[in-house]
């Protein structure tokens, strides 16, 4: 549930120089685990331009972040020294690039050659307005991926008075949306390595514990198995009623539930999966909110049909709760939030299973069913696993709890 990168702003990541970031972000892929290939980058490209076309937009312009990663490959942390991949309606990739960092950004760029550098005391966004006309386009649409720093859109404005600004989300939503059978093997293997990494957390639990010694146990085996750790959020008793955690100090005691929300990051790919269980015997009430939770979550997997709505998932599950008397809505007790988020290369991505959402469910979409249960006071309990849709239906990436005891 938690959003993911967040940490890297406030971590002494952020204040690294592009190279070394990079080198910090890597993971070891196994020989039978492929990267994404520079043909299907292009492939993604040749998309993006299909996608310019039919909206009558003339460029995609890209911040440093997921959208550049995804259809370029380049990985490079968003400092205020710009750089920018543009995206044409036709035509080949371009970059503008800091002029002194030119020699480590073509070490990293496999795709293009067509780079325009900027001094330090030289506007780069007028210079990309000027790379654009310089390829014939002159005036129209220009597409704003939307994670594109304010700074950068408005520098983009003042540059290019003959052009209009607009949202980049018909492009990145339906190329990033729908993943390949290789970014499916990707988030596969970070699924297989985040179930290990919580059977370590578990088998390690002893009283007197907090959340970070926990949580330090799940970090070691997401790193010791060649992924990225991500996060790996641990919550013990009353804390597992807030969806997101509590500050208070938490120590593990007998009879405790534990919930365990955690993830990694393989070949640019994440997992998500929660877990939550009882540290010692379970009680009447555990188990009963426990089930119910299981047969919520098994509500929405069967509700993730081809060409039904996303948000048929999340009424199949919400009806599960308010059928026993929870919500209903979000009211608590019951379920706070969405049944469901997208995922790929952001934790959180487009196709939320969530009231409203009438977009249908197509193959290689990639979504969590996470119902949470919380019960303020008491404790939460939240079940989580992320699906990819097949020609046959939905597939789990990770199988589903079989029983309060029985985590995995």
């Amino acid at each position: 549930m938690i959003h993911r990168r967040q940490f890297l702003q406030s971590s002494s990541l952020a204040f690294l120089a592009p190279s070394i970031w990079t080198q910090a972000n890597q993971t070891i892929l196994p020989p039978s685990i492929k990267p994404i290939s520079l043909e299907e980058r292009r492939q993604r490209i040749a998309k993006a331009q299909r996608l310019l076309v039919k909206n009558k937009l003339r460029a995609l312009i890209l911040d440093a972040g997921t959208s550049m990663e995804y259809f370029t490959g380049v990985k490079w942390y968003p400092s205020e020294r710009s750089l920018l991949a543009i995206i044409p309606d036709k035509g080949e990739l371009s970059f503008i690039c800091p002029a002194f960092e030119e020699d480590r950004f073509r070490e990293i760029n496999m795709l293009s050659q067509q780079v325009r550098t900027w001094e330090e005391h030289e506007n780069p966004f007028a210079m990309t307005i000027e790379l654009l006309k310089d390829h014939g386009i002159r005036s129209g649409k220009l597409a704003i991926e939307e994670r594109t720093r304010f700074f950068i859109f408005d520098g983009l404005r003042k540059a290019g008075m003959s052009f209009q600004l607009v949202s980049g989300d018909s492009i990145s939503i339906p190329c990033r949306m729908i993943k390949s059978p290789t970014e499916i093997a990707l988030m596969q293997r970070a699924n297989d390595i985040t179930v290990e990494a919580i059977k370590a957390g578990m088998a390690s639990l002893k009283e007197g514990m907090t959340p970070a010694d926990v949580s330090a146990k799940i970090a070691q085996v997401h790193r010791s198995q060649g992924a990225v750790h991500d996060f790996a959020l641990v919550n013990m008793g009353v804390a597992t009623s807030f969806p997101h955690g509590s500050n208070k100090p938490q120590i593990l005691k007998q009879g405790d539930v534990v919930l365990m929300d955690v993830g990694c990051v393989v070949g640019g790919y994440s997992s998500d999966i929660t877990r939550t269980i009882v540290f010692g015997q379970a009680n009447d009430q555990q188990k009963r909110i426990w089930d119910l939770e299981k047969k919520s979550q098994a509500a929405g997997f069967a509700a993730a049909q081809l060409g039904r709505p996303c948000e048929e998932v999340d009424y199949a599950s919400r009806k599960v709760l308010e059928d026993a008397g929870f919500g209903p809505g979000y009211r608590l007790p019951g379920l706070p939030h969405r049944t469901g988020h997208g995922i790929g290369m952001n934790g959180h991505e487009w196709g939320n299973m969530v009231k409203g959402n009438k977009d249908p469910l197509q193959v290689g979409m990639c979504f969590s069913i996470e119902p949470t249960i919380a019960i303020p006071g008491e404790f939460g309990i939240r079940l989580e696993d992320c699906v990819y849709m097949t020609q046959d239906g939905p597939r789990w990436f990770s199988q589903p709890s079989p029983s309060i005891d029985v985590p995995f």
